[in-house]
C-alpha cells in the first residue's frame, strides 16, 4: 500500500462504475481515473449543467473515456429511485458503486422528504441508493462498494433516538454523525454480505483533508464571508489536492488486497500521503448500533434490501 498512486490502478476495462457528486472535487478524480483506466462510469450529479460539463471535461483530459451522466439528487428519495430505475434499465452490471458525494456543516435545513440535510444526503441518500442498486451489484462478479466517510466521524457518535437532530443541531455534529453513519451502514452491510456469501465488497475511504469546494459550500450559504475565507485559505496552505484525496477511495475501489469493512485514508496522520488503513472510533464499528442504524434506515427510506436481512 505505501506509495500507492493512480499509476498502480489495475485495468478497468470492461467494467462499470458509479461515481455520485463526480462533477467535482474527489468525485471527479475518482470518475476520470476510473475512466483514464477502461471503465465505463456514470457521473451521478445534482445539477444537471455541472454534471453535462464534468463529461464534457473528463472527455477532454481522458479522449475515448466511456462515459455519461445521469442526474441524481441523494436528497430526494424520488430521484434516487428514477436514477436506480434508469440505471438498471441500460446497464446489466454494476461492478462499482462509489458513495462519494457529500454536504458539510451546512446551516440546519431539511431534505425533500424532511430528513436533516446532512444526515439525509449523506447517509440516507446513499444507502436507498446502494439498496435500489444490490440486484445489479450481487449479480456482478468482484462488485464493491465504497462509502466515502471521513476522520470527522471521531467528533461524535450517531443518536439513535434523535437522528434527525430535531432536539438540538450543530452544524459540525450533524456532519461527524452522518459520518458515522457512514461507517456504520459500511459496517453493517459488510457483515449481512458475508452472512449470505456474497463476494462484493463493502469498504469504506476517507480523503483526509483536500482541498476541495466541500469545505466553503456551509460558509457560502449562509453568506458568511469570513468562514469562507478562511476556509479557502486552509485549502490553499495546509489540504493536499483532490487528486490526492481520491486515493484512497480509488485503492478502496481497484487494489486487490482490499478487504471488507475495511477503512483506507491518508497515511500520514490521517491527513495527508499515500493510502493507508485508517483509524476508526470504537462506535463506528458498534454492532448493535450499526443494525439499529440499519433497521431504522430502512423504515425512514421505505428501501428493505431483499436477501440481507439478519
Amino acid at each position: 500500500m505505501a506509495g500507492w498512486s493512480a499509476t498502480d490502478i489495475p485495468d478497468q476495462t470492461g467494467r462499470t462504475a458509479v461515481v455520485t457528486g463526480a462533477n467535482s472535487g474527489i468525485g471527479y478524480v475518482t470518475a476520470r481515473e476510473l475512466a483514464r483506466r477502461g471503465a465505463r462510469v456514470v457521473l451521478a450529479c445534482r445539477s444537471e449543467a455541472r454534471g453535462t460539463a464534468a463529461v464534457e471535461r473528463l472527455v477532454g483530459e481522458v479522449p475515448g473515456a466511456e462515459v455519461e451522466f445521469v442526474r441524481l439528487d441523494l436528497g430526494d428519495l424520488a430521484s434516487v429511485r428514477q436514477f436506480a430505475a434508469t440505471y438498471e434499465q441500460a446497464h446489466r452490471q454494476l461492478d462499482l458503486l462509489i458513495n462519494n458525494a457529500g454536504v458539510m456543516a451546512l446551516p440546519r435545513g431539511r431534505t425533500v422528504d424532511g430528513f436533516e440535510t446532512q444526515f439525509g444526503v449523506n447517509h440516507l441518500g446513499h444507502f436507498a441508493l446502494t439498496g435500489l442498486l444490490l440486484p445489479r451489484l450481487l449479480g456482478t462478479a468482484g462488485a464493491r462498494v465504497v462509502t466515502v466517510s471521513s476522520g470527522m466521524h471521531a467528533v461524535s457518535n450517531i443518536d439513535i433516538t434523535d437522528l434527525n437532530s430535531e432536539r438540538r443541531y450543530g452544524r459540525w455534529t450533524a456532519y461527524a454523525r452522518s459520518k458515522t453513519a457512514n461507517l456504520l451502514f459500511t459496517h453493517e452491510l459488510a457483515r449481512r454480505l458475508a452472512t449470505i456469501g456474497s463476494d462484493v465488497v463493502a469498504a469504506a475511504a476517507h480523503p483526509g483533508y483536500a482541498a476541495t469546494n466541500l469545505q466553503t459550500a456551509g460558509a457560502k450559504a449562509e453568506g458568511r464571508r469570513a468562514a469562507e475565507s478562511f476556509m479557502r485559505v486552509g485549502n490553499r496552505v495546509f489540504a493536499q489536492s483532490a487528486d490526492a484525496g481520491a486515493l484512497p477511495t480509488l485503492y478502496a475501489a481497484t487494489a486487490p488486497d482490499v478487504r471488507p469493512d475495511s477503512f483506507t485514508g491518508p497515511a500520514l496522520l490521517g491527513w495527508r500521503g499515500s493510502p493507508a488503513t485508517s483509524w476508526r472510533a470504537r462506535w463506528a464499528v458498534d454492532d448493535r448500533a450499526a443494525e439499529r442504524l440499519w433497521e431504522e434506515s430502512e423504515r425512514l427510506t421505505g428501501v428493505v434490501y431483499e436477501g440481507l436481512k439478519r
